[in-house]
Formats: structure tokens, C-alpha cells, sequence
């Protein structure tokens, strides 16, 4: 299968995914070993709305050795510890998927079962409690152990709340201005060599025998050539579906949400440290605080709710100032059936979408990125690894999306939407996960899935699935012994979070955006503004 080796790359499309590809090549691969190129046009718009991520993009970053005061300085980032899921189970209810560890495990069962049979002893408490990213969540505190930049007068004091330091490091992730992170990404790649074309692809030439993309054709006529090809084009996926046409596995039966109605207002408060997920009637409502602003929006499924019903509901729920007017977002749950493609890998929306229920969006462009960098074809293209890339990507897509199906399935709300989903079938797997757990509590994370298990066990029982029994060696521990344990878990993390600073004294003190961060953020607001008519597609085209 292999084409020759591969000197030169070309990405079609900027945007948030387009820049991460092309910074992580850039920083991996000398200039003179392999040019890099991205092709994007000014004029086209994108979503703008990537603001939540997970943990794994600490590790991205690390890598690339981005300095995270730098980073969140730049961006205007905030810290998330977890996602607040509201009203999900029934309207009025509430429960936080922390980012961090909860309780102590044992090699034989998890700390969970010793809560479930706490509860049947009558030892009153909350999961969360056992875990520091739900305590500090609860109350918008925030700190990082250890670090510089005036976090060290909060640290002593926190360090001394009984537990060792190892134990009570904060697992976190960023809420970031999507538009500031892809212009943070492309200084850094332009700097590395990476050579930038402006431009909208007019045409793509393919190799007349083999289909192999040989290269993009611009309007004005200017040919870009390239051995290797990474389609960053967003939902209209120009050269893995538009030139290569490789098909796409539609999930609309599993997520109705297919639109989602976005806005920016000015801060309305101290912001805080982690995701509102607002369920209503057709869908939910995203809240998330930058240091300079809100970003919110609602999803929802246009069978339930029409543009104007989410918007006049998105702008009665978010009363500050707009920064700019709402924009509809039409979007197809699914994947491209290859990620990789001939000589076509696409990233970021291109090779699919998941509602951005718990923040994937952003981690699967990491992910495919990383999964290219380890089996990248400098010597040729063979069969062999496209097929372990198309593999991985096919499996952690599902798994990101039966875990997004879950919070839908698992409801107990009266509305249409939300019956629909609680009576549809579930893919196979979750049916078997939900299954395991209600029988036995038992929650499992397999070798490359992403979300954890304690992931699992938060939102199965903050979606009300109540096990019928547990591990047995739960029921082994004497009464007092299990308040021990509890309260020696329980009280240094209550300790630690009253000894640090809230969420927003941590970030004016260690990465506060200076107001030329707000102001380019503005003009971006306007500028994109200008050009709305070619975001949301004119035809329902997703970008990114």
C-alpha cells in the first residue's frame, strides 16, 4: 500500500483541531526532516465554542513542553475539577463526575461497595464526599501543590491537612477561550517552521489510479502538494468524505440532540471551578466560566425544540451583557466510518462528532493526533497500521459515546424527549455495563478506554441506578472500623479544602489574562460575527 515515504504533510483547515496537529508535528519532527503545512482560509468561519476539556490535556501539553502559566494566561483559562450535572436524573437533582480519585480501593473491590453498604447500615454520607474535586466543587475552591507564582502561600496550609501530599493532588483540566487556544497553538507551530497558506481549497486532485490525494488545488490556482494529508475541514470533511468518499455511521438514534444554539456574555460572577450540564425539557444547557466571560449554550433535538424556542430560553437563563448575538449550530452525532483513509487522516470534527456532554470533543483531536505521531508512516503508508489507527479510533468513538448515551438513557423525567430515551435500546456493551452494575455494582475500565471507573460509578449512581448487592468483602468490616476508614478519608479532605483560596483568588494570583488576552478575544467575537453566515453552514455544515 505504501506510496513512498512521507517528506511533506499538508493540513487542510485551521481551527482548534488544525493547530494542535500541527503544533504536536512541528514540535516532533525537525524542518528539515518533515515540512509541515496548513492551508486555511480567513473567511471561513468556525464553531468557536471548544471551551471544556478533560485531564488528558495536561499530558498533551506536557509534552509539547507548553508552560501552563503561559498557557492559561494567555487563553484567559480557568481550572475545572468536574462536571456539575443538573437536573439530569429529575428535575431538582444535582450530582458532580469529579475528575479526581474517590475514597481508597482495595486489589479486591473498590471503595464504592464499602459506601453502598455504609448506606445499608445507616452511615450517612455522599460518595463525593470522599473525593477532594467534588468537596472543592461544592464550594469554588481551588489550589495546585507545589506550585510557584504565589500558589505557595495556600499550599503549606493545605499540605497540613493530614493526608500525605501524593494523596491529595488535584486531577484538573482547563475552560479556555476556543478561538485564543487555536491562535496560542499557532504562534507556537510557526515558530517551529510551519509554514502557513491562506486560502480555500477549490479543488482536490486525487492520484488517477489509486485515489491517493496528491494535491489541494486554491482558488487563484496556487497547487499545494504533499505526501501526507490531514483533513482538519470540519463537518464538510472536504477531503476524507467530499473528495475520498469514506461514509459516516449516523448516531442520531442513540443522541437526538442535533443543534445547539450558543452565545457569550460578559462574567456574571467569581468563576467557577467546573462544567454546568443543565438539563431541560429537549436537551440540556452548557455553562462555562473563563476568566473574562461566560460561554453557554443549549442542545437540543430540533423533533422538541425550534431555534427560537432554545434561543429565547438560552437568553432568559444567561441575562448578562452578550459579547455577541447567538448562533445556531446544526450538528450530525456519528462517525466517518476510516479515520484514516488512503493518505487522509482526519482530525477533530472531520472524522466525527459527540455532543459535547463531557467535554471529548478537544481529547479525541489529542488523541488522534498522539495515535498518528506513534504510528506515523515516514517510510510509507502500509495496511498494517492504518488499520490499528482505524481500530483505536473506532473503539474509543464508541466508548465515548456509550458513556454519553448513559446520562440520556438513565433519566427519570417525564418529558417526551426523555422517555424516548429511557425506553430506546442501548448498544450492547452499555446494556451489559448498566447490567453489571445494578446487579453487583460492579463498574470496569478497559485497557484503552478513557473514562475511568470511577467515572462510571459517579454518574451510574448520580443517574439513580441502585445496585441490588456488592462486593462481600464490604460486609467484613465491623461498624467502627468502617466510620474509621471513612473519617480518616473524609476529614483531611474537608481539611484541605477549607484551607485553600476560592477558585478565582487562585487564578488572579497565578495566571490572570492580561486585557489584551479580552480584547483579541473580542475582536475575534466580532470578526466572527461578520461572517455567522459561514459558520453554522448554509446547508447545515458543522466546522470546526
Amino acid at each position: 500500500m505504501s506510496e513512498g515515504r512521507i517528506r511533506r504533510v499538508v493540513i487542510a483547515g485551521g481551527g482548534t483541531a488544525g493547530w494542535i496537529a500541527a503544533c504536536a508535528l512541528t514540535h516532533q519532527f525537525p524542518k528539515d526532516v518533515l515540512k509541515v503545512v496548513l492551508v486555511e482560509s480567513e473567511q471561513i468561519g468556525t464553531v468557536g465554542v471548544g471551551e471544556s476539556t478533560i485531564p488528558t490535556i495536561r499530558t498533551f501539553h506536557h509534552l509539547l513542553g507548553i508552560d501552563e502559566r503561559e498557557f492559561m494566561s494567555s487563553v484567559a483559562a480557568s481550572f475545572k475539577l468536574s462536571i456539575s450535572f443538573e437536573n439530569w436524573l429529575r428535575p431538582g437533582h444535582r450530582y458532580f463526575h469529579p475528575f479526581g480519585l474517590t475514597g481508597l480501593n482495595t486489589w479486591a473491590c473498590e471503595f464504592h461497595h464499602f459506601w453502598l453498604d455504609s448506606r445499608r447500615r445507616g452511615i450517612q454520607s455522599e460518595l463525593g464526599d470522599f473525593c477532594l474535586e467534588t468537596v472543592a466543587s461544592r464550594v469554588d475552591r481551588f489550589v495546585l501543590l507545589g506550585k510557584d507564582g504565589g500558589a505557595s502561600q495556600w499550599s503549606t496550609r493545605w499540605a497540613s491537612g493530614g493526608l500525605s501530599p501524593d494523596r491529595l493532588q488535584v486531577n484538573y483540566a482547563y475552560h479556555f477561550d476556543a478561538g485564543l487556544y487555536a491562535a496560542y497553538m499557532r504562534e507556537r507551530a510557526e515558530r517551529q517552521g510551519l509554514e502557513r497558506v491562506e486560502g480555500r481549497i477549490e479543488q482536490v486532485r486525487q492520484h488517477p489510479e489509486t485515489g491517493f490525494i496528491e494535491a489541494l488545488v486554491l482558488e487563484g490556482g496556487r497547487v499545494i502538494e504533499g505526501d501526507l494529508f490531514i483533513d482538519c475541514t470540519g463537518g464538510r470533511a472536504v477531503l476524507s468524505e467530499q473528495a475520498l468518499k469514506t461514509g459516516y455511521e449516523d448516531w442520531n438514534h442513540w443522541l437526538p440532540s442535533n443543534r445547539a444554539v450558543a452565545l457569550q456574555t460578559e462574567a456574571d460572577g467569581p468563576a467557577v471551578p467546573y462544567t454546568r450540564a443543565i438539563a431541560h425539557e429537549a436537551g440540556w444547557h452548557w455553562k462555562i466560566a473563563l476568566q473574562h466571560r461566560i460561554g453557554c449554550g443549549i442542545v437540543f433535538s430540533d423533533a422538541f425544540m425550534s431555534d427560537d424556542e432554545a434561543t429565547a430560553r438560552l437568553l432568559k437563563e444567561n441575562p448578562a451583557r452578550p459579547l455577541r448575538d447567538p448562533w445556531i449550530i446544526p450538528f450530525r452525532t456519528g462517525r466517518r466510518r476510516k479515520a484514516w483513509n488512503k493518505n487522509v487522516i482526519a482530525i477533530g470534527l472531520s472524522s466525527g462528532f459527540i455532543e459535547p456532554l463531557e467535554s471529548t470533543s478537544i481529547h479525541l483531536t489529542l488523541s488522534g493526533v498522539a495515535r498518528l505521531l506513534k504510528l506515523f508512516p515516514y517510510d510509507g503508508i502500509d495496511e498494517s497500521m492504518v488499520r490499528r489507527y482505524n481500530d483505536i479510533s473506532r473503539a474509543e468513538m464508541e466508548h465515548v459515546r456509550d458513556f454519553i448515551i448513559l446520562h440520556y438513557h438513565l433519566n427519570q423525567r417525564d418529558e417526551p424527549m426523555w422517555q424516548q430515551v429511557r425506553n430506546m435500546t442501548v448498544p450492547d456493551e452499555l446494556a451489559h455495563r448498566i447490567q453489571m452494575f445494578r446487579d453487583r455494582a460492579h463498574a470496569l475500565q478497559g485497557e484503552d478506554e478513557l473514562f475511568r471507573l470511577d467515572s462510571w460509578t459517579h454518574c451510574m449512581l448520580g443517574q439513580g441506578v441502585e445496585p441490588r448487592s456488592w462486593h462481600p468483602l464490604a460486609r467484613t468490616l465491623a461498624d467502627n472500623d468502617l466510620k474509621r476508614l471513612f473519617e480518616g478519608i473524609r476529614q483531611p479532605i474537608q481539611q484541605a479544602v477549607a484551607a485553600m483560596p476560592t477558585h478565582q483568588q487562585f487564578l488572579d494570583q497565578y495566571c490572570k489574562a492580561p486585557p489584551s488576552a479580552w480584547e483579541l478575544m473580542y475582536e475575534r467575537a466580532r470578526a466572527h460575527a461578520r461572517i455567522t453566515g459561514k459558520v453554522a453552514g448554509v446547508g447545515g455544515e458543522l466546522r470546526q
